[in-house]
């Protein structure tokens, strides 16, 4: 019994059909987290809108970060 095509498993020397990364998973945030971010700086989380995106309060200045959180750090 063969396997289909797609089911072959990948030679590291082979420069064909290089299998995509896996994107990395995306980090949770819940109130109350600190958090550092690369334009706005230290936050803390104040609101969680499910997986869509956070509120952030920067020393007095709220901002709404949507996910995938590329720029946002949890300390």
């Amino acid at each position: 019994m063969t396997k289909p095509a797609g089911a072959r498993r990948h030679l590291p020397s082979s420069p064909f059909n290089v299998p995509a990364p896996a994107a990395p998973p995306i980090e949770n945030y819940e109130v109350g987290d600190r958090v550092s971010h690369d334009q706005f700086g230290l936050g803390r989380v104040v609101g969680v809108e499910g997986d869509l995106a956070v509120l952030i309060d920067f020393s007095g200045r709220q901002g709404r970060i949507l996910s995938p959180y590329s720029k946002l750090t949890k300390l």
